[in-house]
């Protein structure tokens, strides 16, 4: 479903799926409430390879954003596709689900706060 590494202090989940929905969302939740638990506080999550996002999927990543902003950390995003992309426009969400162009931007993003 997804995988994870550690680059320069960052936590990186990249979605191996091609959809973030209801039966994805419970998954990355728990995933994001154990990196909690573990004392992270900067997480970068790929969407690389997601083309769908249902409203499951945009709330899975808002309560990554909530947990990190309750730990003073961020998440943010990276890889989303113009149809994701537009989805969270569209919800007006664009300026807590912050989304790179790629993983390289949004490192050095993280790496500045």
């Amino acid at each position: 479903m997804f995988s994870k590494q550690e680059e320069n202090g960052v936590t990186i989940i990249s979605i191996n799926q091609d959809r973030l929905d209801t039966v994805m969302a419970p998954d990355l939740k728990t995933e994001l409430l154990l990196l909690v638990d573990q004392g992270v506080t900067k997480i970068l999550v790929d969407l690389s390879n997601v083309v769908y996002v249902d409203s499951s999927g945009l709330g899975a990543l808002l309560f990554g954003v909530r947990q990190m902003k309750n730990l003073g950390g961020h998440l943010i995003l990276c890889g989303a596709n113009s149809k994701v992309s537009n989805l969270i426009k569209i919800a007006r969400l664009e300026t807590h689900l912050k989304n790179y162009r790629d993983r390289k931007q949004a490192l050095a993003s993280l790496n500045r706060v």
